[in-house]
């Protein structure tokens, strides 16, 4: 605890990742906590202000974890395109000052790729976990849709949780879910690749960079991919309906979707994908025609689980994730995928 709160202190006001910290009360929860607690001790962050209160902080708490602070979201007056404002500014990615870490949950994931923190809680609406893990460079993890309880009452946001790899995501899952059996998966996975879903205007070098890295995962043995290329329909109409509160003008997308994603799970174990269309932008945002959910929000309509690996990175010094989805409820397997995955990358920055 002291360690983290140390850290904090010292890389913070950099970053921004914070909007509050805990530190008094921290240390003397922490010297009051059970030390036969599977987690006594274990520092976490949550996110936002209202992150205390979730679900998932109050199963790792009752599990001996201890919450240090609450972590940045967008600001008030922010377009939603844009992410972050802690406690000293807008949430900067630790990678390069200059670009946001994603959002919603910016300083969650800044926090986790600084090494404030070993875990940090999210939730996930269009992308809100996977996109700053993917541009962080760290793992995040989208639940299935009502997997966990949720304040959101369009059914969109799921919880989710960032840790510096998949194994870290390990500990979440058996603190929040009532069974939890890891088991390790058959190789090679049978997977099926697409830079663009069909419809999104996906960066050619993001797109590289999460095939180049799909292709050392076939070399290892890790996944064997199809040679077919999936095709939704863009569902940028039918979130934006969903989330006004007219799911009926959505519902032919998202049925057509559903369809579609069944039948690619019938005889596939993983769906890969870039976890976004573009690299991290500046922290005025990257223009109002400009989707970084648009390889996102297709899951939370569908309400898979859904997983971003660190990839590799740009040429201009920027991670990139790699998009997992499975199965609905197949979140163990998900994230026990994902360390097998992350075993087969080697990412480098250039």
């Amino acid at each position: 605890m002291d360690a983290t709160l140390e850290a904090i202190e010292r890389l913070d006001p950099g970053l921004s990742a914070f909007t509050d910290v805990w530190g008094e009360e921290a240390l003397a929860q922490a010297g009051r906590t059970d030390p036969e607690l599977p987690l006594a001790g274990r520092p976490f962050a949550v996110k936002g202000p209202t992150g205390i209160r979730s679900y998932a902080a109050r199963r790792l708490t009752a599990a001996g974890a201890v919450a240090v602070g609450a972590t940045s979201v967008p600001g008030p007056g922010t377009y939603w395109q844009t992410w972050g404002l802690g406690a000293h500014g807008p949430t900067r990615n630790p990678w390069r000052a200059d670009r946001t870490p994603g959002g919603s949950s910016a300083g969650s994931a800044a926090a986790v790729a600084a090494g404030m923190v070993g875990l940090a809680t999210g939730s996930d609406g269009a992308g809100s976990v996977r996109i700053p893990a993917a541009w962080c460079g760290v793992f995040g993890l989208k639940t299935t849709n009502g997997l966990l309880p949720s304040p959101d009452r369009t059914g969109l946001a799921s919880a989710g949780v960032l840790t510096p790899s998949a194994a870290g995501a390990r500990v979440y899952l058996r603190c929040v879910l009532d069974v939890c059996e890891p088991v390790a998966p058959e190789l090679p996975l049978r997977a099926v690749w697409s830079p663009d879903l069909g419809f999104a205007d996906t960066d050619p070098e993001v797109a590289a960079v999460a095939q180049a890295a799909v292709e050392r995962l076939e070399s290892a043995g890790v996944v064997r991919t199809a040679d077919t290329r999936p095709v939704l329909a863009d569902p940028f109409d039918a979130w934006s309906a969903v989330r006004g509160g007219r799911p009926s003008r959505g519902a032919a997308v998202r049925a057509e979707n559903d369809r579609r994603l069944d039948a690619l799970f019938d005889g596939a174990d993983v769906l890969l994908t870039p976890a976004t269309p573009n690299r991290p932008h500046g922290h005025d945002g990257p223009g109002r025609d400009v989707y970084s959910t648009a390889l996102t929000w297709a899951f939370n309509l569908s309400g898979h689980p859904a997983a971003s690996v660190p990839a590799g990175f740009t040429s201009d010094g920027c991670p990139v994730g790699l998009q997992l989805v499975t199965a609905r409820g197949t979140d163990v397997s998900l994230v026990e995928m994902a360390v097998t995955v992350e075993g087969g990358l080697i990412t480098v920055r250039p």
